[in-house]
C-alpha cells in the first residue's frame, strides 16, 4: 500500500482540520519506535498529534489547546513561535549547513558559543569555565563526562580512579554511559545496566526519605554524608567524580535542603574528587540564573547543559569544562580520542547564540529570579491546602506537588492505583500538559509565561486535582 498519500501535504499540516488524525496515528503505530513508550499501549490509545505551537500553548490534530507546562521536555525556554530563533537557523543554513570540528577545523558559530558561554559561566571559588565541549544531548555530554574524567584522572597518573558516583532516582541521560550513571530502577532492569564502576547513593527527598522527627536540615546533611559514606567504602583513591542535578528534574522535581550541596562541596573537597553539575535542566535561566551552581554556591569541575541552551528549537549540548580539568587535558594529554559527527554544529550553534541573545534582551533570567519565579511560588504553594496535597514545593521555574491519601500522616495511595496517571488524564483532557513521576504532579513552564499566565496555570491544576479528587471518592478509594 502507498502510504504517503494517507498524510496530509506539509502546507496542510499546520491546519488541524484538514488533517487525518486516524491516518497519522496507523503510521505512528507502524513505524515509529517512540522514547520511553509501551507500544502495545500506544497501538492501542494512539498517539496525540501535536500540529503547531505558539508562545505557551500547543494544539493537537483535533484542534484542542492545550497549556504546555512542561515546555515540551523542560527545554522550550523562550516559548514557541520565536522567529528570531528560526531566522538564525535559515541564514546559517544558507551560508554554512554543516562541516564537522575535526581535523584541526573550526566554524564560526561554534567559536562565538563557546565564548558567550564561558563569558555567562560564573567563576566561583576561583573556579572558571573558559573552556566548552559541544555534544547534541545531555546523554552525549554526560557519555563525555565519563570519558572526560576517567582521561584526567589518567593523565595525573591514578589510572585507577574510575569509579563515579551518583544518586538513586537521578536522571542523566538513556545511553548506556548516562542511564548507568542515572539512578532509575526501570533503567537497569533492561541492558544489564549499570555498566561497571557506577555506584549509586540516597537521593535528598526529604518528604519520602526523612526519618521520623528528623529535621529538613539534618535531613540534607545525612544525605549528603551517603556521599563520604560511599567514598570511604570503596576507597578513596577509587573515586573520580561525583555527578548530580542541582534539582532532580525527571524523578519529580526534588529540591534538595539548604544544607545538602555545602555539605557534598565539603566532602568532595576532602577527597579531592572531580564534582560534575547535570544542568541539562536547571541550566539557562531555570532557576533564575544562567548556571545553577551559582544559586546553590558550590563549585563544579564540569557542568553538563543541553535543552534550554537552544530552547529546544535544535538538539544541542556540552560540557563546561573547569580549568582544573581543561588544563590537563590540554597541557598534558595530547590527542583526546573522542568526539562527535555533530560537535560545534554550526546551524545548532548558531541559534542557541541567538537563543542567549533573545533571553538577554527580554531579561527572562532575571525575570525568573525576581518576578514570575517567587509569583509562581507563592500561588503554586498555595496548592498545599487541596485535600490531596500533601507537598507543594518551587525552584525557580520548576515546581512539584505530592498527591497523598492523608495529609496529617503522609500516607500515599496504594501504586497500582495510578493516582498520579489519573490527575495527568484530567490535566490533558482540560487544556494542560503536567507530568506525573509515580503520585508527584510536575511543572516546568516556559521562561516567558507572565503572572496572569500562570494564574491560568493555576486554575487548570487546581481543576485536574478537583476532578481527581472527586473520581476518588466516586471509586470510594478516598474520602
Amino acid at each position: 500500500m502507498n502510504t504517503s498519500t494517507l498524510i496530509a501535504p506539509p502546507a496542510l499540516v499546520r491546519r488541524a482540520e484538514q488533517l487525518d488524525t486516524k491516518a497519522v496515528q496507523a503510521l505512528d503505530s507502524a513505524h515509529f519506535i517512540h522514547p520511553f513508550t509501551d507500544h502495545g499501549d500506544l497501538a492501542t490509545r494512539g498517539s496525540r498529534v501535536i500540529t503547531r505551537a505558539d508562545n505557551i500553548y500547543i494544539w493537537d490534530s483535533e484542534g484542542h489547546k492545550i497549556l504546555d507546562a512542561m515546555s515540551g521536555l523542560w527545554c522550550v525556554n523562550a516559548g514557541y513561535g520565536r522567529k528570531e530563533l528560526a531566522d538564525a537557523a535559515y541564514q546559517q543554513m544558507m551560508t554554512l549547513p554543516f562541516y564537522n570540528s575535526f581535523f584541526q577545523t573550526t566554524n564560526v558559530p561554534a567559536v562565538q558559543l563557546a565564548t558567550k558561554l564561558a563569558s555567562l559561566a560564573p567563576e566561583v571559588g576561583g573556579r572558571k569555565f573558559e573552556h566548552v565541549f559541544f555534544s547534541s544531548s545531555g546523554s552525549e555530554s554526560n557519555d563525555t563526562n565519563v570519558r572526560m574524567v576517567r582521561r584526567y584522572w589518567d593523565l595525573l597518573g591514578q589510572p585507577q580512579r574510575k569509579v563515579v558516583i551518583s544518586r538513586h532516582n537521578a536522571y542523566h541521560g538513556s545511553t548506556m554511559a548516562g542511564a548507568s550513571l542515572g539512578g532509575m530502577s526501570g533503567m537497569h532492569a533492561q541492558g544489564d545496566l549499570p555498566i561497571p564502576n557506577i555506584t549509586h547513593v540516597e537521593q535528598p527527598y526529604f518528604f519520602e526519605n526523612a526519618l521520623p522527627g528528623e529535621s529538613e536540615s539534618d535531613f540534607g546533611l545525612r544525605t549528603a554524608r551517603s556521599l563520604e559514606d560511599k567514598i570511604l567504602e570503596l576507597g578513596a583513591d577509587k573515586v573520580a567524580a561525583f555527578i548530580a542535578e542541582p534539582v532532580q528534574g525527571a524523578g519529580g522535581v526534588i529540591i534538595p535542603p539548604a544544607t545538602y550541596w555545602p555539605e557534598i562541596q565539603r566532602i568532595v573537597d576532602k577527597y579531592g574528587i572531580l564534582l560534575i553539575s547535570d544542568e541539562v535542566i536547571c541550566a539557562f535561566g531555570r532557576l533564575g540564573h544562567w548556571f545553577a551552581y551559582e544559586k546553590f554556591g558550590y563549585r563544579p569541575d564540569l557542568i553538563t547543559f543541553a535543552k534550554g541552551v537552544t530552547s529546544g528549537y535544535i538538539p544541542l549540548g556540552g560540557v563546561m569544562v573547569g580549568d582544573r580539568v581543561a588544563r590537563v587535558l590540554i597541557d598534558k594529554g595530547g590527542e583526546f580520542n573522542h568526539g562527535y559527527t555533530y560537535s560545534g554544529h554550526p546551524v545548532a550553534c548558531a541559534v542557541a547564540l541567538a537563543n542567549i541573545e533573545l533571553m538577554e534582551r527580554e531579561n527572562l533570567v532575571g525575570r525568573v529570579r525576581e518576578e514570575v519565579g517567587p509569583y509562581l511560588a507563592k500561588q503554586f504553594e498555595r496548592l498545599i491546602q487541596h485535600p490531596l496535597v500533601g507537598e507543594a514545593k518551587t525552584c525557580g521555574f520548576v515546581a512539584g506537588l505530592v498527591i497523598v491519601k492523608n495529609k496529617a500522616t503522609r500516607e500515599m495511595f496504594d501504586p497500582s492505583l495510578s493516582v498520579g496517571m489519573i490527575c495527568r488524564g484530567f490535566c490533558f483532557n482540560n487544556g494542560l500538559i503536567m507530568r506525573a513521576v509515580g503520585d508527584r504532579m510536575i511543572i516546568a513552564p516556559p521562561l516567558v509565561m507572565t503572572n496572569a499566565d500562570i494564574d491560568d496555570m493555576m486554575r487548570l491544576i487546581q481543576r485536574a486535582l478537583d476532578l481527581t479528587l472527586q473520581e476518588l471518592r466516586n471509586k470510594g478509594i478516598c474520602s
